[in-house]
């Protein structure tokens, strides 16, 4: 099956289809992505069916899943509560999962108390003329405090998922978790199951909620700072595990650009993106 259609998921299933950092500059975002290694896509702007977003991105698109690289562009209550957002701190606001139909996610959400948004049609034209479309649910403000907790069904995945922004010279294949910090874990982590639908598990010290492709730890701050090396104030987004070929080699990149690098395995990122990746090899992730 083309990679394409691996991303979009089977009846039934949910997947951890991306994350997102909130950055103040996309070239300054990409060139550092694409001395690491990483092929990006060209700049994007955002539109919906009420008009422009008011935000622009770059993405490395992975074999399973993809990282978003986003700022805002404009006045817009998107933009404006994206500001907000990387006021508190720089790095990743956003978890997305990826569902075959995002009518009934919403459905679901509404049943179980989250109040979601009424979903929003996204489209970008990106280059060859094609335009990517999805159709994306969110909670109401405030129902999932730790950033911006969303579904997305991918309506066009071939027009992003090309051979070429799949080239990358690090050996990075996918998304494989994301790490979650707050107060109270076990409460977070109830909470996120109810919104996805799974069962919150002991994960040594965290708490894990497995997806079809891809799962949430959740962890205080200590603990999350002890495993990755930086993590903001809870709640939030601390970062998350990239699948390699080889991650000690793409460790040792990292360390010749000049990024901290902890015995986990681990990467502090620069203010450029903000958070912190693991590098975990495929069989565990």
């Amino acid at each position: 099956m083309p990679i394409a259609d691996r991303q979009r998921p089977a009846p039934g299933e949910l997947v951890l289809d991306h994350v997102s950092h909130f950055v103040p500059d996309l070239d300054k975002a990409g060139a550092l992505l694409e001395a690491l290694g990483f092929a990006v896509t060209p700049v994007s702007a955002q539109v919906t069916q009420d008009g422009p977003a008011g935000t622009s991105n770059r993405c490395v698109m992975l074999n399973e899943g993809y990282l978003e690289f986003l700022t805002p562009t404009a006045d817009t209550p998107n933009a404006q509560r994206m500001r907000k957002s990387m006021r508190r701190y720089r790095g990743v606001h956003l978890v997305c999962f990826g569902t075959p139909t995002a009518q009934e996610e919403h459905f679901r959400l509404q049943q179980h108390g989250f109040a979601p948004q009424p979903i929003v049609s996204l489209e970008r034209q990106v280059e060859g003329g094609r335009k990517v479309r999805f159709s994306v649910v969110r909670a109401a403000p405030g129902r999932m405090p730790e950033g911006r907790i969303q579904y997305v069904e991918h309506l066009a995945p071939g027009a992003i998922w090309q051979p070429r922004h799949l080239r990358h010279r690090n050996g990075v294949l996918g998304l494989a978790a994301a790490y979650v910090v707050a107060a109270d874990p076990a409460r977070a982590a109830a909470r996120w199951a109810r919104f996805m639908g799974g069962l919150p598990r002991r994960d040594g010290r965290l708490v894990s909620l497995q997806t079809d492709r891809g799962r949430v730890l959740f962890g205080t701050r200590a603990q999350v700072q002890a495993l990755l090396g930086a993590a903001p104030r809870s709640p939030g987004i601390a970062g998350y595990a990239l699948a390699c070929r080889d991650p000690g080699a793409f460790a040792r990149r990292c360390r010749a650009a000049g990024l901290r690098v902890n015995r986990h395995l681990a990467v502090t990122l620069p203010p450029a993106l903000g958070g912190a990746w693991r590098l975990v090899p495929l069989e565990k992730r």
